[in-house]
């Protein structure tokens, strides 16, 4: 990747170019300090008093440019305002349509304000990580809690834009009043009916947006899923966004994620239900369940990479196997075959489309609602994750049609078999291939206003506090940036192998993917036993396990809202993920069955603690992951998505296998074994999580 300094030079309004942070200079005095402080010419206490002091008069000269500029937008509207007054009385189509573009420069201008902001809150992030990382020191703690809730904060106008939202809502009303007003005139172009539609107020609140409270809550699902995004969208890359969108297509890659996740749990209650019939103990349910994980570890890789080329072909071979498995799936009762089962689940693993849904996302979804497709994608798999349960727990029925039967084992298989057929249908009739993406060359470039005016025309797409850090060249290497030279073309590539990808992770993205293998296992042994655990001890039927693990589906949402609104704006993501590990920790320990007879209470209780708190762990784990991986993951067939997607499904397929080999013990102790390597694995990455904590952010 190109170093931050060039891209700030490149991204900067060249007539404001005095008022942006001197990143630059700041990275050469952090250097300076280092040497310094290196032949013992400067103690630590001045270098923060200095490097303090130097932000203080950087972070100044922004807002004071900013409050200028706010003042100079607010006096035009005001001027407009005025003749907007006088054609009350005297109408005028012409007049009225040189207002409406009166007032749409100014919210460009306006975007121009907002982006200026956007790229010096990127400058002042990045300058505060490298100061943490040069010295070992937590200045950044320090620096943004003493000025933030200061009361004369100028820090605050940086990141909340304080003021801006009344010129946002000033420009959006009157644009409003104008447009009815020449909508009253039989406008071809503008009609009353129709609801406010201009790019510019478009832009304008999709800014305003990522500063209001919900988008916490997007943001925090948009981690979740871990679509990751580049730091400095381009015009180029939003143009291709909007030629390559499709509504419908995107729908389709929502119910893909739905149902493939409907599809991995509606046979959880039943499986050891179905292992038995068949002739196999209940705890082979282990195999039954985790069969379709195995082949999801090799689907995700060339669905990954099928994806580079088309997203149909990939989507329809997805629906046809998975058909085809959930056909064997339930044939395999009238065969009598647990083979004939197994295979059946094998080929619903290897129609897993999730990483073509991801990439979907990530490449053909414009910046401006890629949050909101995100957050669709996490809310679409939490859904199909407590309807698949439900579904099975309505299921209760046993007829026979010709020589097939339809039974609480059989009737997952053929319902899921149905709705793919279905969704093959809707798919081949709706969807459409986006356009080959246009390939962006390092060539001239367009005229910096240009540039600004397309982009500024998209709208400010991105939070100004942007997750991806480029760790190759900007955040990992201090060699002074030379302005004359960029970063070696190969450097911007994507990785081209698991093992370049792995070599790309650092210590801490090492850590975060332990702690998501970890929740993934702990998770899947509460799921995957539940059946065989709650018949042995509390006699519970089909019906009540289907309540049971519907109900913990339920709560991924809600818990999302809480954390993504309300707990990451009172704590560190580093704090509530150590956090939510230690509550994990407690939970799996609270499910043990050691002395006191076992209770439904005992088990209710722990695994709705440990379920909830992986939920949150696993958020927060995402959010973090999305910030310290390397750019080069951001794209490409092994990319961070794909490397999580691994990580988890690895986790799932040893938690299943982990049961069937413990129910060779007995039941009696399938449930403290299998709880055993998960509380082993949940204290391992708490220890980890400690010693890398202060790298975290």
């Amino acid at each position: 990747m190109v170093a931050f300094g060039k891209k700030l030079k490149d991204r900067q309004i060249q007539e404001w170019q005095g008022y942006y942070i001197n990143y630059k200079l700041m990275k050469k005095k952090v250097k300076q300090y280092g040497n310094q402080i290196k032949a013992g010419a400067l103690d630590r206490r001045t270098v923060l008093k200095d490097f303090s002091r130097m932000l203080d008069n950087q972070i100044e000269r922004i807002v004071l440019f900013m409050l200028e500029q706010q003042g100079v937008l607010a006096s035009r509207i005001s001027e407009l305002n005025k003749q907007q007054d006088s054609l009350q009385e005297q109408p005028d189509i012409s007049k009225i349509a040189e207002l409406r573009e009166a007032y749409r420069d100014v919210g460009r201008d306006l975007l121009k304000l907002l982006f200026f902001v956007e790229i010096n809150a990127i400058g002042l992030r990045k300058i505060l990580k490298k100061f943490d990382k040069r010295f070992g020191y937590r200045f950044t703690d320090y620096y943004v809690k003493t000025r933030a809730n200061h009361p004369y904060s100028q820090l605050q106008q940086v990141f909340k834009h304080v003021g801006l939202g009344a010129v946002v809502g000033a420009i959006s009303r009157n644009l409003a009043d104008l447009q009815d007003r020449q909508g009253s005139y039989l406008s071809i172009y503008d009609q009353p009916s129709l609801p406010l539609q201009d790019s510019v107020v478009d832009s304008m609140r999709a800014a305003v947006d990522r500063l209001s409270h919900s988008t916490n809550f997007l943001n925090f699902l948009a981690q979740h899923a871990l679509i990751m995004q580049e730091e400095f969208p381009t015009p180029v890359e939003e143009q291709v966004d909007d030629q390559r969108y499709h509504f419908m297509s995107l729908l389709l890659n929502l119910a893909n994620t739905f149902l493939y996740m409907v599809n991995t749990y509606i046979i959880v209650p039943t499986a050891d239900d179905y292992s038995m019939s068949l002739g196999a103990a209940a705890t082979v349910c282990g195999i039954v369940i985790g069969a379709m994980a195995v082949a999801q570890i090799f689907s995700s890789v060339y669905f990954s990479a099928w994806s580079n080329r088309s997203y149909f072909r990939p989507l329809v071979f997805s629906s046809i196997i998975l058909f085809v498995g959930n056909v064997m799936y339930a044939l395999a009762y009238d065969l009598h075959s647990i083979p004939v089962l197994l295979l059946g689940r094998v080929f619903c693993g290897l129609g897993s489309a999730r990483a073509v849904n991801r990439r979907y996302i990530s490449d053909c979804v414009p910046l401006k609602i890629r949050m909101q497709a995100s957050a669709g994608f996490v809310s679409a798999s939490a859904l199909g994750m407590a309807c698949g349960p439900a579904l099975a727990g309505l299921l209760q029925t046993n007829f026979k049609i010709y020589k097939f039967t339809f039974n609480q084992d059989t009737l997952p298989g053929w319902l899921m078999a149905f709705a793919w057929l279905i969704y093959l249908i809707w798919l081949w009739i709706s969807f459409r291939e986006p356009a080959n993406e246009i390939e962006v060359n390092n060539g001239p470039q367009e005229p910096a206003n240009n540039v600004e005016n397309d982009a500024l025309e998209k709208g400010v797409a991105q939070p100004l506090l942007l997750k991806v850090e480029d760790n190759q060249q900007d955040d990992e290497n201090d060699q002074e940036y030379d302005e004359s030279e960029e970063a070696p073309e190969e450097s911007r590539q994507p990785a081209n192998s698991l093992a370049d990808a792995y070599r790309l992770l650092t210590p801490s993205v090492k850590v975060q993917l332990l702690i998501y293998f970890m929740l993934k296992y702990a998770m899947e042994i509460l799921l995957s036993e539940s059946s065989v655990v709650t018949t042995y001890y509390f006699g519970w039927s089909t019906g009540t396990v289907a309540i049971f693990l519907a109900c913990l589906g339920l709560t991924v949402l809600p818990i999302n809202v809480v954390v993504g609104s309300y707990i990451s704006n009172m704590f560190e993501d580093r704090q509530i993920l150590l956090a939510s590990e230690i509550i994990v920790f407690l939970g799996i320990l609270g499910s043990f069955h050691v002395v006191i007879p076992y209770s439904v209470p005992q088990y209710v209780i722990s695994g709705l603690i440990m379920f909830v708190a992986a939920e949150v762990l696993e958020g927060v784990n995402l959010s973090l992951l999305s910030r310290v991986m390397s750019s080069r993951l951001s794209r490409g067939t092994y990319n961070g998505g794909l490397l999580s997607t691994e990580a988890g499904t690895i986790a799932r397929v040893i938690a299943d296998v982990t049961i069937t080999l413990a129910g060779y013990l007995g039941q009696s102790r399938l449930l403290n074994v299998t709880l055993l390597p998960s509380l082993l694995i949940c204290l391992g990455s708490i220890i980890a999580t400690c010693s890398t904590y202060n790298t975290l952010y």
